[in-house]
């Protein structure tokens, strides 16, 4: 007889899921959400943390050719 969808690997991340949905969430909610600067510089070619967007122009850091593969994203802080 064949499987069914929902035995085997499919029911187990189904069951997985449902663990995961009932256990309390442990992370705080933030309080800010902050738009930051990410891009790859000559020192450090891997995409890292340039700014905050307000404090640094993405625009101006990729014409200039400071950085490249410039994005703003927008990132979660929680205060104490």
């Amino acid at each position: 007889m064949p499987r069914g969808y929902m035995e085997g690997p499919a029911s187990e991340e189904a069951e997985r899921l449902a663990e995961e949905a009932a256990r309390p969430d442990s992370r705080a909610a933030p309080d800010q959400v902050y738009a930051a600067v990410y891009g790859s510089t000559e020192d450090d070619p891997e995409p890292h943390f340039l700014g905050w967007l307000g404090d640094v122009d993405p625009d101006e850091l990729f014409a200039s050719g400071a950085a490249w593969g410039v994005t703003v994203r927008r990132v979660a802080a929680v205060t104490d």
